[in-house]
């Protein structure tokens, strides 16, 4: 077995091959840029060593500089992670060239698979079925209109060399297929270094569903069953789950044995994920194969019990795989939450800064039988950089069932305190109680139709708002008793706090009455139900743990101006607990309104503008172009909202920018 590996990567999927290797007995050498000198990845590693500035096609992705490290350390093994240079074949021949192990796929295999329109072809020629498009490349944006046309829209407009989202846009009309393939070509770029680019018809009301092989030196090759991949945003996934709540056994087994007769076919070892494509028949379309670990590999992990690191590891050693495909069962349920620094409220535009709390739920088993775990490459106080992807953990959750599997989700979201940057935790929250997502009905336009205007937090039901109510009135009266004893005001009994109270969250009152005793507390509602709270909660703690009616809740409570800031389940709550006569009073206040910003466009993330695409005195309208801003390797197009004309420019192309600068203003 190799005594030291070299991981050509960052962030969590870095310290997730350390755990591995660690536990294998395996030293490890990390690499870094200056922008990553702090960060988690280079603590955990056994060694580490600098390869220049931030940006990735100055470190991560310049493979001299990564064979330097190799050489300087003496590792005899390199796991390139995801992304990077995971899928790149000229790494790969590099590293033969110098007689290191790639813990992947051979070379020819990358070369085949890696490239999206050469998989494709293979693909045809192998009998399997996939989804109508050209494959050729595309010299120009004229071109990629051109062959939207013939093809249909709406299409997908694709780097050949692209995963996560990056080089990938929807078409609806030729406007936006010349923009995405100019948009496209850029990302792509500058996140692989290849700005191919290939288009094909973007099949509507589909599910994404992909197979996780494994396949040794030996000729044997298995799948880890599959992973329901289909809640997404902007082609970027965000929750997955193994196995899929819509795969029948005579599917599952179809797709596993296509995808293992692909891998065979192309001399694949390693880890490998089939993506295809499903429709409501499930009918299965071949989409790519992706030559390197997934994202979301912890989920299959989960329900199959097996180490895909590992394994990948002990498949680069010559070892032949422990198991036959008869031994891989499908154990419970597993879901996948991915944790990424954006701004649900902003449209989820990137956010960066520094965490200034960062507390992920307990990893391990539960109370209730099942299990947590957090994938993560940040720690509290480190910073979000502008240069890398947004993620910043990736929660999973394990039940007996989905809907275990699901509840315990719930419960570790609203578990995991993340402060000082904007974060999707509220979102992932949203999708868990989504009533389309409970009962498994979804498709990859899951989102774009179950939040059309975007995310503006959650209105919790009935029942879950008395619940809250409940809570906050019992936690208030800890709160006053607390006041009361650092005052003085109660040595002498001069002073009782008082049992009636009114709760007003969410724009609803709720009159109620506390009886307190020694394990808690009840709470009476004004129409005679009531409620038994009981927690351990004390105040400046800002998570509360509670039962209410035996039931767990888990609240993020901080205090604000005349009451509570309350956050659960993807809502964000004012909460005022009043006395009768302060309820009374506060009904006759007048509400504050929000500041005028119709007339300026705001910057609305941090990011460099790439391109103005109007000048001052311009009259335009409604959806019209703006500018561009690139945040984290991703270009975001501005828009008009609607006519006008412009009457400053106050950016520059090059120009850095922060949230809610203005970007330019309308007369």
């Amino acid at each position: 077995m190799f005594k030291k590996i070299l991981i050509a990567n960052r962030g969590e999927i870095a310290c997730r091959v350390i755990k591995s290797a660690r536990k294998m007995g395996i030293k490890t050498v990390a690499v870094y840029s200056d922008a990553d000198r702090n960060a988690l990845h280079v603590k955990m590693a056994d060694e580490a060593v600098h390869i220049g500035p931030p940006p990735a096609n100055q470190s991560y992705i310049v493979i001299d500089k990564i064979m330097d490290a190799i050489r300087q350390t003496g590792a005899e093994a390199v796991h390139p992670g995801y992304g990077f240079l995971s899928e790149n074949m000229k790494f790969a021949e590099a590293l033969e060239k110098e007689g290191v192990i790639f813990v992947g796929p051979p070379s020819p295999a990358i070369e085949s698979m890696g490239d999206k329109i050469t998989s494709k072809k293979i693909a045809q020629e192998a009998g399997v079925s996939t989804v109508p498009g050209y494959m050729g490349l595309i010299a120009d944006a004229e071109e990629a209109v051109k062959i939207s046309d013939e093809i249909g829209y709406p299409v997908m407009i694709k780097a050949s060399a692209g995963g996560g989202g990056k080089g990938m846009r929807i078409a609806w009309n030729a406007q936006e297929a010349r923009e995405g393939f100019e948009s496209s070509k850029n990302e792509a770029a500058n996140s692989f270094g290849d700005d191919r680019i290939f288009i094909e018809k973007f099949v509507t009301q589909p599910r994404h569903i992909e197979i996780q092989v494994l396949a040794d030196k030996h000729g044997n090759c298995v799948y880890l069953h599959e992973r329901e991949c289909s809640i997404q945003r902007r082609n970027q996934k965000v929750i997955e789950e193994a196995p899929s709540p819509f795969l029948d056994e005579a599917t599952r087994k179809a797709m596993g044995e296509q995808a293992c007769a692909l891998a065979k076919a192309v001399g694949y070892t390693s880890a490998g994920t089939v993506e295809f494509i499903v429709d409501g028949n499930r009918n299965f379309y071949f989409l790519e194969m992706n030559t390197r670990l997934q994202v979301e590999h912890p989920v299959t992990e989960l329900i199959t019990g097996v180490d895909l690191v590992e394994q990948m590891i002990r498949v680069a050693n010559g070892e032949p795989l422990p198991f036959k495909q008869e031994d891989l069962k499908i154990n419970g349920w597993a879901m996948e939450s991915r944790l990424y620094a954006e701004d649900p409220y902003r449209n989820f535009l990137p956010s960066i800064g520094r965490l200034t709390r960062y507390r992920p739920p307990v990893e391990g088993t539960t109370q209730h039988g099942g299990i947590v775990r957090n994938d993560t490459g940040v720690y509290e106080g480190g910073e979000i950089s502008m240069y890398y992807d947004p993620m910043i953990a990736k929660l999973c959750t394990w039940g007996p069932t989905r809907a275990a599997a699901i509840e315990e989700m719930r419960l570790a979201l609203d578990t995991f305190e993340v402060e000082g940057i904007g974060h999707n935790l509220p979102f992932c929250a949203a999708v868990m109680d989504h009533p389309k997502f409970v009962s498994g009905d979804i498709t990859t336009a899951f989102i774009a139709e179950e939040f059309p205007e975007g995310f503006n937090g959650v209105a919790l039901p009935g029942a879950m708002l008395r619940k809250v109510a409940a809570a906050a009135a019992a936690m208030n009266r800890v709160a006053e008793i607390r006041r009361a004893r650092v005052s003085g005001r109660m040595d002498n009994h001069e002073r009782k706090v008082g049992d009636d109270w009114v709760v007003v969250l969410q724009g609803e009152e709720f009159p109620v009455a506390i009886r307190a005793d020694r394990g808690g507390a009840t709470v009476a509602f004004a129409d005679g139900a009531a409620m038994r709270v009981e927690s351990d909660w004390t105040p400046g703690q800002t998570l509360a743990r509670i039962l209410v009616d035996g039931q767990p809740l888990v609240l993020k409570v901080e205090r604000a101006t005349g009451g509570y800031r309350v956050r659960l389940r993807g809502a964000d709550l004012k909460v005022h607990v009043r006395s009768p006569r302060q309820a009374e009073l506060a009904r006759l206040m007048p509400e504050k309104l929000p500041p005028d910003t119709s007339k300026l466009l705001l910057c609305p993330m941090p990011g460099l503008i790439v391109k103005l695409a109007v000048e001052e005195g311009d009259e335009v309208f409604e959806g019209q172009a703006l500018c561009t801003v690139e945040a984290m390797k991703m270009e975001n197009i501005l828009r008009a909202e609607k006519k006008g004309v412009i009457k400053k420019i106050n950016a520059s192309v090059g120009g850095s920018m922060a949230v809610d600068d203005v970007i330019m203003e309308f007369e």
